[in-house]
């Protein structure tokens, strides 16, 4: 809605201001509505309105939601219909520009079927607790399956305890025990950070002098970069988060929620 200065409008003309005023309600809520009952008009309505003008309608913009405060839960609702459909449609864009990144892993471990017909990708930190609690399911599931290609992509987004992590665990990937050593790190290990997963790689007889060099081997860091780029284009914020068939699904999920996505993605091939 565009306002235009009230010059030939009257404040003694309440009908007229209450008309304005419900219809900044309906089309600006939240900007205008919630702006006013906060004592703090917008620069649009500094523009359009004397503070005079201001006064008034802020108190009819007041009142009418006062009487009517499922207004404003009808405008968050909306609000939020809109930020999921623009995250979707971001997130399909994402995966349209980000398909080869998808399907190339790299040097990325790939477990499960490396030839399977479903791939799924998944995305995590070994400090998350969410990751953690699905870490064992997730690999179950893939294995009882039997072809599915599922490409671990580490993303250590809770701190340097979580990046020291991923390096060690992608260096451990070298001497091929990646999904032992995933596993272990993910439902053994509290607290994970670089020293314990060193310490982890050494009980399991890995060659530490190797794995300490590969850990600073360029591609690893590079990796982990990708990591995070892929992740920004999907709109992808927090971990777990899964893509399968061309859809990311955020969170932590039940085996039989992955069971039914791998069926779905088998169907719609």
């Amino acid at each position: 809605m565009t306002f235009r200065r009230m010059t030939d409008w009257h404040l003694t003309d309440r009908p007229t201001l209450q008309r304005i005023a419900r219809a900044a309600a309906a089309a600006l809520l939240l900007t205008l509505a919630l702006g006013a009952l906060a004592g703090y008009p917008s620069k649009a309505q500094a523009d359009a309105f004397d503070a005079e003008e201001e006064d008034a309608i802020r108190e009819i913009v007041r009142d009418y939601l006062l009487e009517n405060p499922e207004v404003v839960y009808e405008a968050i609702q909306r609000l939020q219909e809109r930020e999921q459909a623009a995250q979707s449609e971001r997130r399909q864009q994402g995966l349209e520009a980000q398909r080869a990144d998808l399907e190339d892993p790299g040097m990325l471990p790939v477990l499960g079927n490396p030839e399977g017909d479903v791939t799924l990708v998944e995305f995590f930190d070994y400090r998350c607790g969410f990751c953690r609690a699905v870490a064992a399911d997730v690999l179950d599931a893939v294995e009882d399956d039997g072809n599915v290609r599922l490409i671990m992509r580490e993303f250590p987004i809770l701190g340097q305890d979580s990046v020291e992590a991923a390096q060690v665990a992608l260096a451990a990937s070298k001497q091929g025990v990646y999904q032992e050593f995933h596993l272990k790190l993910m439902t053994e290990v509290p607290s994970v950070n670089g020293e314990r997963a060193l310490a982890l790689a050494n009980s399991m007889g890995l060659d530490m002098d190797r794995l300490r060099a590969d850990m600073q081997a360029p591609e690893i860091n590079a990796e982990l970069r990708r990591s995070f780029q892929v992740a920004e284009a999907l709109d992808i914020g927090g971990t777990p988060a899964f893509v399968i068939a061309g859809q990311v699904v955020p969170g932590a999920i039940s085996r039989e929620q992955m069971e039914d996505l791998i069926a779905e993605a088998r169907a719609g091939e």
